[in-house]
């Protein structure tokens, strides 16, 4: 199984994930993204690899 993590460190805030799926990724109270829903698929792997930083890590469980 499949699970996605944004690296928080490493999130600058561009919006990215949460403009392209706003059911799995989110901003917490410090503007940087957060994962609200496990789900991997080949959209979230996409966007994994646009992240600027890399803070968007798909692991497998």
């Amino acid at each position: 199984m499949k699970e996605v993590e944004v690296i928080k460190d490493l999130c600058i805030s561009c919006g990215i994930c949460m403009q392209m799926n706003n059911e799995v990724f989110d901003y917490d109270d410090d503007g940087k993204s957060v994962v609200i829903k496990q789900m991997v698929n080949e959209e979230i792997e996409n966007i994994a690899g646009m992240c600027p930083t890399g803070a968007i890590v798909i692991t497998e469980k």
